[in-house]
């Protein structure tokens, strides 16, 4: 008698193998929603994090500004600063300046972070001021052609800065991903460089909030960020004299001074039927005053032509005073 065959078991390749599929489409949707959640998680703990010690005030925070790498961090200017007229006089100043001194290139500035950080604007003001030409492509539209123009405009400011003492605050990656207390620091020291004809306002200084990343989680601290000192100071011209001591040390005797140098002045305008009651808007065709100074033996004065027709009392009496000085005994 026959026996019959042995079976042998059935394995089932392709169960097994629906099996694994399904079960790698499932870890693989499980690993995406716990990524999405870390990324949700990661960006509401940025702002709170960011926003708990503003209230209630905010900032406003883009994603990119939350999903930082290990030890990455990122700065943003408090909105409260933002709203300081001390801050907002100094962009316009800047803005002023920068579309004044473009003027014949038809360019016109209305917001820094826009319009400056991919280095077109920049290249145009510092070939201007500094009278020269830069070889950069004219127009790029690629962020890493962006970039090779930035870093070419920043070497040549570098280069005209660093020899001065200038402090280098700003750096290709912080312009272009605009931020604002980088292009700040850029335009100011340009503008203290090539002596523009402004005034900015001093001791401006604003609020940031730097957000960093430890070991996984943010980090946030607020520090106080300054954009401008002195004029004198920011020029490198820290030789104080008697006038600096006077305006810091002895403001109740300023109008004194004001009243010998009013006196002074009009002694000699009155021969001209002219007469001077305020010395910080009456003084005029300074330029012209200053090349008659010169060529009349006078000493060089410590004050700029542009710092007295904005009207800074101290430039105006140093001005007066070197004058005084000279022609004090003269009938």
């Amino acid at each position: 008698m026959s026996s019959a065959p042995l079976r042998s078991p059935t394995l089932r390749p392709h169960r097994m193998k629906k099996d694994e599929s399904f079960l790698g489409k499932l870890g693989g949707t499980l690993a995406r929603k716990k990524k999405a959640k870390e990324v949700s998680d990661l960006q509401e703990e940025g702002k709170n994090a960011i926003n708990a010690p503003m209230s209630p005030a905010t900032i406003d925070i883009h994603p990119e500004d939350t999903l930082l790498e290990e030890n990455e961090e990122r700065t943003m200017i408090d909105p409260n600063s933002k709203e300081d007229s001390k801050f907002k006089e100094l962009i316009k100043v800047l803005i002023d300046w920068i579309n004044d001194v473009l003027v014949e290139e038809r360019i016109i500035v209305k917001h820094l972070e826009e319009d400056l950080y991919d280095g077109q604007v920049l290249q145009k003001l510092l070939e201007k001021l500094a009278d020269r030409k830069l070889n950069v492509a004219e127009v790029t539209q690629s962020e890493i052609g962006q970039k090779q123009k930035l870093q070419t405009v920043l070497e040549a400011v570098h280069d005209l800065l660093r020899p001065h003492g200038w402090t280098i605050k700003w750096n290709v990656d912080s312009i272009h991903g605009k931020n604002l207390i980088s292009i700040l620091h850029l335009l100011v020291a340009l503008a203290m460089h090539f002596r523009a004809p402004i005034r900015l306002p001093e001791h401006v200084s604003v609020q940031v909030v730097v957000v960093r990343k430890r070991e996984g989680l943010l980090q946030t601290a607020h520090v106080t960020e300054e954009l401008t000192t002195t004029t004198e100071m920011m020029m490198g011209r820290f030789e104080r004299d008697a006038f600096d001591t006077l305006f810091d040390h002895a403001p109740d005797k300023l109008s004194v001074v004001k009243k010998s140098l009013i006196t002074f002045v009009n002694k000699h305008l009155n021969k001209l039927n002219l007469e001077v009651t305020e010395l910080e808007t009456q003084v005029h065709n300074v330029s012209f005053a200053f090349e008659l100074m010169q060529d009349g033996g006078l000493k060089k004065p410590k004050a700029r032509p542009e710092d007295v027709v904005n009207l800074d009392l101290k430039s105006t009496l140093r001005v007066l005073y070197n004058l005084f000085t000279k022609y004090k005994n003269v009938e």
